[in-house]
């Protein structure tokens, strides 16, 4: 009778470890879900944005064309205010800090960011296109998908 006793405590000791065991996995795990929710960016353009409430608050990558006639630099500060359209759609932008060289108007860009509630984009960086035939791929995708994309016939890669 006391091998019976014996064996029964050894067999909840090891259901009480599998469990333990489980809950700290499931705890691990959760733990680099959330990790991975608060810096992932997701690439978005303008026409995403349009009626995407449940972006707003979240690091996103705004990607399109630099509207003519929308860059206002402030006088004052580095704060600068431009407009990211996709044709169809356009979306305002704030950024304060120091421009890529090749940024300006007519130009691809994606602005890494937070959208807030009332449609204005608050760029933390921007990086802009590194010379006359690159654009970013996701600007590229987005820009062929809207038939927006101007066509290098120089460049075979395009």
């Amino acid at each position: 009778m006391a091998k019976i006793s014996i064996a029964k405590k050894r067999k909840r000791a090891r259901f009480v470890a599998v469990l333990v065991a489980m809950g700290i996995l499931g705890l691990a795990t959760m733990l680099v879900l959330r990790a991975l929710d608060e810096t992932l960016l997701f690439f978005v353009t303008p026409s995403d944005l349009s009626d995407a409430e449940e972006l707003v608050g979240k690091n996103l990558r705004l990607g399109g064309l630099v509207a003519d006639g929308s860059i206002e630099r402030s006088k004052n500060s580095l704060t600068l205010h431009f407009v990211v359209t996709d044709g169809p759609a356009s979306v305002p932008v704030v950024f304060t800090g120091i421009t890529p060289d090749l940024f300006r108007e007519g130009q691809g860009v994606i602005a890494e960011g937070v959208l807030n509630a009332q449609g204005l984009f608050t760029a933390t960086s921007i990086l802009a296109k590194h010379d006359e035939t690159y654009m970013p791929a996701e600007v590229a995708e987005a820009l062929k998908e809207r038939d927006l994309w101007q066509h290098d016939y120089n460049n075979p890669n395009q």
